[in-house]
Protein backbone atom coordinates (compact mmCIF):
# COMPACT_ATOMS: atom_id res chain seq x y z
CA UNK A 1 0.00 0.00 0.00
CA UNK A 2 2.94 2.37 0.52
CA UNK A 3 4.57 2.00 -2.94
CA UNK A 4 1.34 2.51 -4.67
CA UNK A 5 0.35 6.04 -1.96
CA UNK A 6 4.33 7.08 -2.74
CA UNK A 7 3.97 8.53 -5.82
CA UNK A 8 4.16 12.21 -3.87
CA UNK A 9 7.14 12.13 -1.04
CA UNK A 10 4.51 13.30 1.41
CA UNK A 11 2.66 10.48 1.52
CA UNK A 12 6.00 7.90 2.72
CA UNK A 13 5.58 6.11 5.70
CA UNK A 14 2.73 6.78 8.87
CA UNK A 15 -0.12 9.35 7.19
CA UNK A 16 -1.05 12.24 8.86
CA UNK A 17 -3.14 14.55 8.50
CA UNK A 18 -1.33 17.66 7.56
CA UNK A 19 0.04 15.45 4.42
CA UNK A 20 -3.42 14.80 3.53
CA UNK A 21 -4.67 18.23 4.11
CA UNK A 22 -1.87 19.41 1.57
CA UNK A 23 -3.30 16.59 -0.85
CA UNK A 24 -6.80 18.13 -0.32
CA UNK A 25 -5.68 21.21 -1.28
CA UNK A 26 -3.31 20.43 -4.30
CA UNK A 27 -6.51 18.78 -5.65
CA UNK A 28 -8.70 21.68 -4.71
CA UNK A 29 -6.25 24.06 -6.39
CA UNK A 30 -6.06 22.05 -9.96
CA UNK A 31 -9.68 21.80 -9.99
CA UNK A 32 -10.08 25.91 -9.35
CA UNK A 33 -7.35 26.87 -11.28
CA UNK A 34 -8.62 24.49 -14.50
CA UNK A 35 -11.40 25.50 -14.82
CA UNK A 36 -10.57 29.66 -14.51
CA UNK A 37 -7.79 28.96 -16.70
CA UNK A 38 -10.47 27.78 -19.04
CA UNK A 39 -12.23 30.98 -18.51
CA UNK A 40 -8.92 32.43 -19.30
CA UNK A 41 -8.56 30.59 -21.86
CA UNK A 42 -11.75 31.59 -23.78
CA UNK A 43 -11.59 35.44 -23.43
CA UNK A 44 -7.61 34.78 -24.49
CA UNK A 45 -8.35 33.46 -27.72
CA UNK A 46 -11.18 35.89 -28.57
CA UNK A 47 -9.63 38.87 -27.82
CA UNK A 48 -6.23 37.46 -29.84
CA UNK A 49 -8.15 36.85 -32.87
CA UNK A 50 -9.87 40.25 -32.65
CA UNK A 51 -6.19 41.92 -32.55
CA UNK A 52 -5.02 39.97 -35.47
CA UNK A 53 -8.19 40.92 -37.44
CA UNK A 54 -8.57 44.51 -36.61
CA UNK A 55 -11.69 44.24 -34.47
CA UNK A 56 -12.03 45.39 -30.62
CA UNK A 57 -13.14 41.88 -29.23
CA UNK A 58 -15.12 41.40 -26.09
CA UNK A 59 -15.30 44.63 -24.15
CA UNK A 60 -18.38 44.89 -22.45
CA UNK A 61 -18.51 42.47 -19.63
CA UNK A 62 -16.10 43.33 -16.66
CA UNK A 63 -12.33 45.28 -17.95
CA UNK A 64 -11.32 44.48 -21.31
CA UNK A 65 -14.36 42.25 -21.57
CA UNK A 66 -12.82 39.32 -19.16
CA UNK A 67 -15.89 38.22 -17.95
CA UNK A 68 -17.66 37.54 -21.13
CA UNK A 69 -17.08 33.86 -20.68
CA UNK A 70 -19.04 33.58 -17.52
CA UNK A 71 -21.69 35.39 -19.11
CA UNK A 72 -21.97 32.91 -21.81
CA UNK A 73 -21.75 29.96 -18.98
CA UNK A 74 -24.60 31.85 -17.47
CA UNK A 75 -26.45 32.13 -20.53
CA UNK A 76 -26.07 28.79 -21.08
CA UNK A 77 -26.88 27.64 -17.54
CA UNK A 78 -30.72 28.98 -18.16
CA UNK A 79 -31.47 27.26 -21.55
CA UNK A 80 -33.43 24.74 -22.14
CA UNK A 81 -32.05 21.07 -21.67
CA UNK A 82 -32.80 19.18 -24.99
CA UNK A 83 -32.83 15.28 -24.70
CA UNK A 84 -33.72 13.62 -28.55
CA UNK A 85 -36.47 11.27 -28.71
CA UNK A 86 -34.48 8.72 -30.67
CA UNK A 87 -31.04 9.38 -28.38
CA UNK A 88 -29.90 6.72 -26.00
CA UNK A 89 -30.08 8.18 -23.01
CA UNK A 90 -27.42 7.24 -20.91
CA UNK A 91 -25.01 7.41 -23.45
CA UNK A 92 -26.24 10.87 -24.43
CA UNK A 93 -25.82 12.52 -21.25
CA UNK A 94 -22.64 10.69 -20.25
CA UNK A 95 -20.81 11.79 -23.13
CA UNK A 96 -19.82 14.77 -22.17
CA UNK A 97 -18.02 13.93 -19.14
CA UNK A 98 -16.31 11.66 -21.00
CA UNK A 99 -14.83 14.87 -23.22
CA UNK A 100 -14.30 16.60 -20.15
CA UNK A 101 -13.31 14.88 -17.22
CA UNK A 102 -10.01 13.41 -18.89
CA UNK A 103 -8.32 17.08 -19.45
CA UNK A 104 -8.41 17.73 -15.61
CA UNK A 105 -7.41 14.33 -14.54
CA UNK A 106 -4.23 14.94 -16.78
CA UNK A 107 -2.82 18.06 -14.57
CA UNK A 108 -2.27 15.90 -11.67
CA UNK A 109 0.55 14.59 -12.98
CA UNK A 110 2.12 17.16 -14.64
CA UNK A 111 4.37 19.18 -12.65
CA UNK A 112 3.53 23.23 -12.06
CA UNK A 113 6.71 24.27 -10.25
CA UNK A 114 9.15 23.27 -7.75
CA UNK A 115 13.09 23.75 -7.56
CA UNK A 116 15.00 20.89 -10.13
CA UNK A 117 18.22 22.34 -9.48
CA UNK A 118 21.14 20.34 -7.82
CA UNK A 119 19.38 17.58 -7.87
CA UNK A 120 16.39 18.15 -6.06
CA UNK A 121 13.59 16.44 -8.75
CA UNK A 122 11.06 19.28 -7.77
CA UNK A 123 10.76 19.22 -4.20
CA UNK A 124 9.89 22.14 -2.31
CA UNK A 125 8.69 22.50 1.70
CA UNK A 126 5.29 23.26 2.22
CA UNK A 127 4.22 23.53 5.80
CA UNK A 128 7.24 21.69 7.30
CA UNK A 129 6.98 18.84 4.61
CA UNK A 130 9.20 17.96 1.64
CA UNK A 131 6.18 17.65 -1.43
CA UNK A 132 6.09 18.36 -5.01
CA UNK A 133 4.48 21.22 -6.91
CA UNK A 134 2.32 18.02 -9.03
CA UNK A 135 -0.54 16.35 -7.34
CA UNK A 136 1.30 12.87 -8.13
CA UNK A 137 4.03 11.52 -9.84
CA UNK A 138 3.33 7.39 -10.59
CA UNK A 139 6.37 5.69 -12.40
CA UNK A 140 4.08 5.61 -15.60
CA UNK A 141 3.20 9.17 -15.39
CA UNK A 142 3.80 9.68 -19.18
CA UNK A 143 1.50 6.76 -20.14
CA UNK A 144 -1.50 7.98 -18.13
CA UNK A 145 -1.16 11.30 -19.93
CA UNK A 146 -1.43 8.88 -22.97
CA UNK A 147 -4.14 6.97 -21.49
CA UNK A 148 -6.37 9.80 -20.81
CA UNK A 149 -5.80 11.86 -24.08
CA UNK A 150 -7.14 8.57 -25.65
CA UNK A 151 -10.50 8.59 -23.50
CA UNK A 152 -11.31 12.16 -24.64
CA UNK A 153 -12.15 10.39 -28.10
CA UNK A 154 -14.93 8.47 -26.86
CA UNK A 155 -16.64 11.97 -25.45
CA UNK A 156 -17.02 12.61 -28.79
CA UNK A 157 -17.86 9.67 -30.42
CA UNK A 158 -20.58 8.32 -28.21
CA UNK A 159 -21.57 12.08 -27.88
CA UNK A 160 -22.51 11.51 -31.83
CA UNK A 161 -23.57 7.84 -32.01
CA UNK A 162 -26.19 8.26 -29.34
CA UNK A 163 -27.71 11.82 -30.59
CA UNK A 164 -30.11 9.65 -32.94
CA UNK A 165 -29.07 12.04 -36.25
CA UNK A 166 -26.76 11.16 -38.92
CA UNK A 167 -25.01 14.71 -39.09
CA UNK A 168 -23.61 14.08 -35.43
CA UNK A 169 -23.02 10.40 -36.37
CA UNK A 170 -20.87 11.64 -39.19
CA UNK A 171 -18.88 14.20 -37.20
CA UNK A 172 -18.20 11.10 -34.87
CA UNK A 173 -17.07 8.84 -37.31
CA UNK A 174 -14.84 11.53 -38.79
CA UNK A 175 -13.62 12.18 -34.61
CA UNK A 176 -12.64 8.51 -34.38
CA UNK A 177 -10.75 8.36 -37.88
CA UNK A 178 -9.02 11.61 -37.05
CA UNK A 179 -7.84 10.40 -33.35
CA UNK A 180 -6.71 7.38 -34.64
CA UNK A 181 -4.69 8.21 -37.31
CA UNK A 182 -2.89 11.41 -35.13
CA UNK A 183 -2.62 9.03 -32.15
CA UNK A 184 0.06 6.92 -33.64
CA UNK A 185 1.75 9.85 -34.96
CA UNK A 186 2.02 11.31 -31.22
CA UNK A 187 2.65 8.23 -30.29
CA UNK A 188 6.00 7.84 -32.34
CA UNK A 189 7.16 11.46 -31.51
CA UNK A 190 6.34 11.30 -27.63
CA UNK A 191 8.89 7.72 -27.72
CA UNK A 192 11.95 10.02 -28.90
CA UNK A 193 11.32 11.62 -25.95
CA UNK A 194 11.24 8.60 -23.44
CA UNK A 195 14.26 7.41 -25.75
CA UNK A 196 16.00 10.68 -24.77
CA UNK A 197 14.74 10.98 -21.03
CA UNK A 198 15.10 7.42 -20.29
CA UNK A 199 11.71 7.83 -17.88
CA UNK A 200 8.08 7.48 -17.89
CA UNK A 201 7.94 9.85 -14.90
CA UNK A 202 6.92 13.59 -15.85
CA UNK A 203 9.64 14.32 -13.18
CA UNK A 204 12.34 12.10 -14.61
CA UNK A 205 11.79 13.68 -18.11
CA UNK A 206 11.54 17.19 -16.56
CA UNK A 207 15.00 16.30 -14.48
CA UNK A 208 17.00 15.13 -17.65
CA UNK A 209 16.20 19.08 -19.16
CA UNK A 210 18.57 20.87 -16.87
CA UNK A 211 19.78 23.23 -19.89
CA UNK A 212 18.62 24.63 -23.58
CA UNK A 213 21.00 21.86 -24.89
CA UNK A 214 19.28 19.18 -22.93
CA UNK A 215 15.56 20.19 -23.70
CA UNK A 216 14.13 17.69 -25.28
CA UNK A 217 13.25 20.01 -28.38
CA UNK A 218 16.99 20.04 -29.16
CA UNK A 219 18.25 17.03 -27.49
CA UNK A 220 15.75 14.77 -30.07
CA UNK A 221 16.70 17.35 -33.08
CA UNK A 222 13.46 19.22 -33.59
CA UNK A 223 11.75 16.70 -35.62
CA UNK A 224 9.96 14.85 -32.74
CA UNK A 225 8.49 18.04 -31.19
CA UNK A 226 7.12 19.71 -34.68
CA UNK A 227 5.43 16.21 -34.97
CA UNK A 228 4.25 16.18 -31.86
CA UNK A 229 2.68 19.40 -32.09
CA UNK A 230 0.87 19.16 -35.34
CA UNK A 231 -0.33 15.99 -33.88
CA UNK A 232 -1.67 17.18 -30.82
CA UNK A 233 -3.52 19.93 -32.82
CA UNK A 234 -5.31 17.41 -35.16
CA UNK A 235 -6.29 15.52 -31.58
CA UNK A 236 -7.93 18.67 -30.05
CA UNK A 237 -9.99 18.81 -33.40
CA UNK A 238 -8.20 22.35 -33.54
CA UNK A 239 -7.91 24.33 -36.56
CA UNK A 240 -6.78 23.82 -39.27
CA UNK A 241 -7.53 19.98 -38.45
CA UNK A 242 -11.57 20.58 -36.71
CA UNK A 243 -13.11 18.70 -39.80
CA UNK A 244 -15.57 17.08 -36.74
CA UNK A 245 -16.92 20.05 -36.14
CA UNK A 246 -17.20 21.33 -39.43
CA UNK A 247 -20.33 23.70 -40.19
CA UNK A 248 -20.48 24.12 -43.34
CA UNK A 249 -20.88 20.09 -43.62
CA UNK A 250 -22.08 18.66 -40.55
CA UNK A 251 -24.13 21.91 -38.90
CA UNK A 252 -22.06 21.69 -35.60
CA UNK A 253 -20.75 17.77 -35.72
CA UNK A 254 -20.97 15.87 -32.95
CA UNK A 255 -22.33 18.12 -30.28
CA UNK A 256 -24.95 19.03 -33.09
CA UNK A 257 -28.31 17.98 -30.88
CA UNK A 258 -26.67 19.38 -27.10
CA UNK A 259 -27.59 22.39 -25.27
CA UNK A 260 -27.47 23.92 -22.25
CA UNK A 261 -25.09 22.73 -19.50
CA UNK A 262 -24.06 19.59 -21.76
CA UNK A 263 -23.05 21.71 -24.58
CA UNK A 264 -20.96 23.78 -22.46
CA UNK A 265 -19.05 20.89 -20.90
CA UNK A 266 -18.05 20.25 -24.75
CA UNK A 267 -17.18 23.95 -25.12
CA UNK A 268 -14.60 23.89 -22.42
CA UNK A 269 -13.43 20.61 -23.02
CA UNK A 270 -12.18 21.86 -26.30
CA UNK A 271 -10.67 24.85 -24.30
CA UNK A 272 -9.23 23.28 -21.51
CA UNK A 273 -8.07 20.03 -23.65
CA UNK A 274 -5.80 23.21 -25.12
CA UNK A 275 -4.12 24.08 -22.01
CA UNK A 276 -3.56 20.41 -21.00
CA UNK A 277 -1.96 19.29 -24.28
CA UNK A 278 0.00 23.07 -23.95
CA UNK A 279 1.17 21.94 -20.64
CA UNK A 280 2.18 18.67 -21.61
CA UNK A 281 4.21 19.84 -24.67
CA UNK A 282 5.90 22.20 -22.07
CA UNK A 283 6.69 19.41 -19.59
CA UNK A 284 8.07 17.22 -22.75
CA UNK A 285 9.95 19.46 -24.74
CA UNK A 286 10.59 22.65 -23.16
CA UNK A 287 11.72 21.82 -19.50
CA UNK A 288 8.84 22.18 -17.90
CA UNK A 289 9.06 24.29 -14.47
CA UNK A 290 13.68 24.21 -15.62
CA UNK A 291 14.76 27.92 -16.17
CA UNK A 292 16.60 28.87 -19.08
CA UNK A 293 20.19 27.57 -18.87
CA UNK A 294 22.73 27.49 -21.57
CA UNK A 295 25.91 26.55 -20.21
CA UNK A 296 26.96 28.06 -16.53
CA UNK A 297 24.42 30.82 -16.76
CA UNK A 298 21.47 30.26 -15.79
CA UNK A 299 18.12 33.26 -16.16
CA UNK A 300 17.45 33.90 -12.29
CA UNK A 301 14.50 35.68 -11.80
CA UNK A 302 15.36 37.97 -8.86
CA UNK A 303 14.16 38.07 -5.39
CA UNK A 304 12.20 34.76 -6.38
CA UNK A 305 12.60 31.50 -4.71
CA UNK A 306 13.71 28.46 -6.97
CA UNK A 307 10.25 26.54 -6.26
CA UNK A 308 8.05 29.61 -7.16
CA UNK A 309 10.38 30.41 -9.99
CA UNK A 310 9.44 27.17 -11.45
CA UNK A 311 5.95 27.58 -11.38
CA UNK A 312 6.41 30.97 -13.32
CA UNK A 313 8.86 29.47 -15.74
CA UNK A 314 6.18 26.63 -16.45
CA UNK A 315 3.50 29.51 -17.03
CA UNK A 316 5.54 31.50 -19.32
CA UNK A 317 6.13 28.48 -21.83
CA UNK A 318 2.20 27.62 -20.82
CA UNK A 319 1.35 31.05 -22.27
CA UNK A 320 3.75 30.58 -25.47
CA UNK A 321 2.06 27.57 -26.74
CA UNK A 322 -1.49 29.00 -26.01
CA UNK A 323 -0.75 32.12 -28.28
CA UNK A 324 0.63 29.49 -30.95
CA UNK A 325 -2.70 27.58 -31.01
CA UNK A 326 -4.52 30.87 -31.20
CA UNK A 327 -2.17 32.22 -34.02
CA UNK A 328 -3.29 29.11 -36.16
CA UNK A 329 -6.59 29.31 -35.64
CA UNK A 330 -6.68 32.45 -36.82
CA UNK A 331 -4.19 31.85 -39.89
CA UNK A 332 -4.36 28.46 -41.38
CA UNK A 333 -7.46 27.85 -43.74
CA UNK A 334 -9.06 23.96 -42.82
CA UNK A 335 -7.61 20.99 -45.04
CA UNK A 336 -9.59 18.76 -47.09
CA UNK A 337 -10.58 15.35 -45.37
CA UNK A 338 -8.50 13.60 -47.58
CA UNK A 339 -5.72 16.09 -46.88
CA UNK A 340 -5.83 15.42 -43.27
CA UNK A 341 -5.67 11.16 -43.48
CA UNK A 342 -2.23 11.71 -45.94
CA UNK A 343 -0.67 14.01 -43.91
CA UNK A 344 -0.97 11.47 -40.91
CA UNK A 345 -0.49 8.50 -42.81
CA UNK A 346 1.66 8.82 -45.03
CA UNK A 347 3.81 11.73 -43.62
CA UNK A 348 3.99 12.23 -40.35
CA UNK A 349 3.80 8.60 -39.25
CA UNK A 350 6.56 7.71 -41.47
CA UNK A 351 8.97 10.84 -40.89
CA UNK A 352 8.68 9.81 -36.60
CA UNK A 353 9.13 6.33 -37.23
CA UNK A 354 12.10 6.67 -39.35
CA UNK A 355 13.37 10.23 -36.69
CA UNK A 356 12.81 7.21 -34.12
CA UNK A 357 15.20 4.82 -35.59
CA UNK A 358 17.82 7.43 -36.10
CA UNK A 359 18.21 8.39 -32.81
CA UNK A 360 17.39 5.14 -31.42
CA UNK A 361 20.59 3.67 -33.59
CA UNK A 362 22.71 7.25 -32.51
CA UNK A 363 22.43 5.83 -28.72
CA UNK A 364 23.09 2.32 -29.52
CA UNK A 365 26.37 3.51 -31.44
CA UNK A 366 27.20 6.00 -28.59
CA UNK A 367 26.83 3.09 -26.08
CA UNK A 368 28.73 0.58 -27.71
CA UNK A 369 31.59 3.35 -28.74
CA UNK A 370 30.99 3.05 -32.39
CA UNK A 371 31.95 5.73 -34.77
CA UNK A 372 28.95 7.99 -34.43
CA UNK A 373 29.61 9.41 -38.31
CA UNK A 374 29.61 6.21 -39.87
CA UNK A 375 26.05 5.08 -37.62
CA UNK A 376 24.66 7.73 -38.46
CA UNK A 377 25.49 8.13 -42.41
CA UNK A 378 24.73 4.57 -43.03
CA UNK A 379 20.79 4.98 -40.83
CA UNK A 380 20.32 7.60 -42.79
CA UNK A 381 21.19 6.35 -46.46
CA UNK A 382 19.13 3.22 -45.13
CA UNK A 383 16.36 5.50 -44.38
CA UNK A 384 16.48 6.86 -47.54
CA UNK A 385 16.40 3.82 -49.13
CA UNK A 386 12.75 2.77 -47.36
CA UNK A 387 11.67 6.14 -48.38
CA UNK A 388 11.98 5.83 -51.94
CA UNK A 389 10.53 2.51 -51.68
CA UNK A 390 7.00 3.61 -50.04
CA UNK A 391 6.64 6.71 -52.34
CA UNK A 392 7.51 4.79 -55.06
CA UNK A 393 5.20 2.23 -53.85
CA UNK A 394 2.35 4.81 -53.45
CA UNK A 395 2.73 6.73 -56.80
CA UNK A 396 1.75 3.29 -58.39
CA UNK A 397 -1.29 2.77 -55.60
CA UNK A 398 -2.37 6.56 -57.25
CA UNK A 399 -1.66 5.91 -60.69
CA UNK A 400 -3.77 2.47 -60.57
CA UNK A 401 -6.91 4.09 -58.56
CA UNK A 402 -6.50 6.47 -61.38
CA UNK A 403 -6.54 4.05 -64.17
CA UNK A 404 -9.33 2.74 -62.08
CA UNK A 405 -11.78 5.20 -62.24
CA UNK A 406 -11.32 5.73 -66.26
CA UNK A 407 -12.37 2.30 -66.91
Amino acid sequence: MTGVLAIDPLLFGELKWMPLVIVALKVLVIFVVGLVGTMFMVWFERKVIAGMQNRIGPNKAGPFGILQTLADGVKLFFKEDLLPDRADRFVFRLAPFLAFVPAFLVWAVLPLGGDYRDGNRGLVEWFGHATRVQLADPPVGILLVLALSSIAVYGIMLAGWSSGSKYPLLGAVRATAQMVSYEAALGLSLAAVLLTSGSLSTVGIVGTQDSLSNWNVVATGVVPFVIFVIAATAELNRPPFDLVEAEQELVGGFNTEYSSLRFALFFLAEFMNTITMSGVIVTLFLGGPQPLAIGDWTADIPLVGNGLEGTIWFLLKLLLFLYIYVWFRATLPRLRYDQLMDLGWKVLIPISLGWFLLLAALRLGRDEDWNVWLVAGVSVAGLLVAAVVMFGAMKVSGRNRQQGAVY
